[in-house]
């Protein structure tokens, strides 16, 4: 096998290997993303910013799940799961408030909005 050609050979191994390890990575993360319930009977307002403070983006529907990517402080809600002033990112610059999703815990569930 001549030089150029082990050489190659050796480039397009370890490329592949990189992407192999990479698609493992971003099916992972897909893999880990969860969905939670909304509070049921309610249209919840999804706003651009974590507080009460900010406009209103879209209404989710009734029994609608939502992701959860971060999580960061905010304006104090109360809502159908207690109080909190704990604000979730669902989308790009979109928010509700903790108090309206069901996680199962008064606390942080995700990683805090950087």
């Amino acid at each position: 096998m001549t030089s150029g050609r082990r050489r190659f050979v050796l480039f397009a191994s370890a490329a592949g290997a990189l992407l192999m390890v990479m698609g493992s990575a971003a099916t992972a993360d897909a893999a880990s993303l969860r969905y939670y319930d909304t509070a049921p009977g309610i249209r919840l307002n999804v706003r651009s910013g974590p507080g009460t403070q900010y406009g209103i983006v879209r209404v989710l529907p009734e029994g609608a799940k939502v992701p959860i990517f971060c999580q960061t402080p905010g304006t104090t809600v109360s809502g159908y799961y207690g109080t909190s002033n704990i604000w979730d990112n669902i989308d790009d610059g979109e928010f509700v408030s903790d108090a309206y999703v069901n996680t199962g815990s008064d606390g942080y569930v995700a990683s805090r909005c950087g």
